[in-house]
């Protein structure tokens, strides 16, 4: 039993080192897969410039995000499939400690304050569903 026990913990400390052999640690993306309802693309874009982008482009300029991206998706492979993702650009994890507290001053500026946000929150949902959101660390390749 003592011997497993130095065989796993070798393991746990084998594997970061294995895998630091191969990349360096990029920055850390927050990726939402969203699926607009039918007949909603436009509302939905036009939703996106109009709050979406002044927001994002104001936690830009506070250093608060590093970039964000917006992809179509131009294929589909089933009627249910999503059809946008969204991306938002972290320089690091450490980034992401205390981001609510430190967005509402963005979000106030730029929305007009905590209820014209969850406003829009919930006219987003009638237009507009989030299939997935996740954090995803980026690699460079060595």
């Amino acid at each position: 039993m003592r011997k497993l026990m130095g065989i796993v913990v070798c393991l746990m400390f084998a594997i970061p080192v294995f895998a630091q052999e191969h990349y360096t640690e990029g920055p850390v993306w927050r990726v939402s897969i969203i699926k607009v309802k039918p007949t909603q693309m436009d509302a939905y874009l036009t939703s996106l410039r109009q709050s979406s982008k002044p927001l994002l482009e104001e936690m830009k300029k506070q250093g608060l995000i590093v970039d964000y991206k917006v992809f179509l998706k131009e294929t589909q492979a089933t009627p249910q499939d999503y059809d946008m993702v969204l991306a938002i650009q972290y320089k690091n994890h450490a980034a992401l400690d205390g981001l609510a507290a430190k967005s509402e001053a963005a979000r106030d500026k730029i929305l007009g304050g905590k209820q014209p946000a969850q406003q829009l929150g919930e006219k987003r949902e009638q237009i507009r569903e989030i299939i997935s959101s996740e954090l995803l660390q980026e690699i460079i390749l060595k």
